[in-house]
């Protein structure tokens, strides 16, 4: 089986309901298409993965990316697909170490996408198409600023894609413009 969108969506919301939640997955999954762009990779692959990265987290936080693991193997999706999105929870809740530059991208960005959407926020317009790396990095010093999002996670993952921080956030923030609207953060 060769998951689709659609797939991945029907399962995304046959297991969440939180409209955080969500928007969280479609800035994900935004990203993770925009990085795949970059790279020449699999945009559709990609994507959905970051779609259905936190499949499991509104039911079974405790059980992160293992009930996830279950679910989609019953489902029928292909190992390496799993093995991806159970690598994003790497050093917290799984052992499975990102080693393929689309599990680095979504370990990186799973945090990232967090931070960048507390900034956009807190700014006067509440939208990404005026934000730019400058205003990430200055909320990043601030560690009581969106306190539970972890930015250890990220800067190794920054550190395994071999990028800068800049362009990360850079790249980031442009991918969540396609979808800022969905995300209530167009301004």
């Amino acid at each position: 089986m060769i998951p689709t969108r659609e797939d991945g969506l029907a399962l995304f919301r046959k297991y969440n309901q939180d409209a955080s939640l969500y928007r969280h997955a479609l800035a994900v999954e935004a990203v993770m298409r925009h990085f795949a762009g970059l790279f020449n990779e699999d945009v559709e692959k990609w994507g959905i993965i970051g779609l259905i990265h936190d499949l499991d987290w509104e039911k079974w936080p405790e059980q992160h990316c293992q009930k996830t693991a279950e679910i989609l193997t019953e489902e029928g999706w292909p190992d390496d697909w799993i093995r991806s999105v159970v690598s994003h929870g790497w050093t917290l809740v799984s052992d499975e170490e990102p080693l393929l530059r689309m599990e680095k991208v979504l370990y990186t960005i799973d945090e990232l996408t967090g931070l960048i959407t507390a900034t956009a926020l807190m700014r006067p317009s509440c939208s990404l198409m005026d934000l730019g790396p400058k205003s990430v990095k200055k909320k990043w010093s601030d560690k009581r600023f969106a306190a539970g999002v972890n930015r250890e996670i990220i800067a190794k993952g920054i550190a395994m894609l071999g990028m800068e921080r800049d362009e990360v956030i850079e790249q980031t923030i442009a991918g969540m413009r396609n979808v800022a609207a969905a995300l209530n953060l167009a301004g």
